[in-house]
């Protein structure tokens, strides 16, 4: 499924997984036929935490996504403070234009390694439907070297678009339906969760793994 059908899609239903937070099905991460070697070394998918830990989470955000934004800090604290996560940022954009816009500004900010500030900066602003001057304002505040973003998401469009629809089609081989979804080691969860949440869902993903 193409980006214009998924944009078409998903916004009615884009919200949903995270109503869901009290209680998170967690399932199977990967069914048969799912490349999860694509998914989890993409080598130009910005990566955080420890490069090295023993279990990964791969974090499928939206920067429109108000249930993203709430779940953000207590993922990054947990990543901190547990030292062993390794994280992977797909920047998938399903929520209009605008998300696509804000995708393209953090993508770009990877090539003067400023990825996680701008990433950061745009999950930091309030509510959905953010406009992209308004995201264009978070990002310059942010310290990133601005004449150089716009340069690097010039030059390197085509990288860029490429990256952005393979996490689309990633997504969408995963079945995925709205935002945020993180993959927990062998473990899919669609919901926002708390620090509590992700903590138990690393625990979980941890001792499955050495089952």
């Amino acid at each position: 499924m193409d980006r214009r059908t998924l944009l078409a899609l998903l916004p009615a239903v884009a919200f949903a997984p995270a109503l869901l937070s009290l209680a998170p099905p967690i399932e199977d991460a990967f069914a048969q036929g799912v490349d999860a070697n694509a998914i989890l070394n993409d080598p130009e998918a910005p990566v955080s935490g420890n490069p090295k830990g023993d279990i990964t989470i791969v974090a499928f955000l939206d920067y429109n996504c108000p249930f993203c934004k709430k779940a953000e800090p207590d993922l990054l604290r947990l990543v901190k403070a547990d030292g062993r996560i390794r994280l992977v940022h797909k920047d998938w954009p399903i929520l209009g234009d605008p998300s696509v816009y804000g995708a393209q500004l953090a993508l770009a900010a990877r090539y003067q390694g400023r990825y996680d500030a701008v990433h950061g900066a745009l999950m930091a602003i309030p509510g959905r439907k953010i406009p992209k001057e308004r995201m264009l304002e978070a990002v310059t505040a942010s310290g990133a070297d601005m004449a150089r973003l716009e340069a690097d998401r010039t030059a390197h469009a085509t990288e860029i678009a490429a990256l952005i629809q393979r996490n689309l089609d990633q997504a969408d081989a995963l079945g995925l339906q709205g935002t945020p979804v993180f993959l927990i080691g062998p473990l899919k969860v669609a919901a926002a969760l708390d620090y509590d949440g992700f903590k138990q869902a690393v625990a979980q993903a941890r001792a499955k793994g050495r089952s």
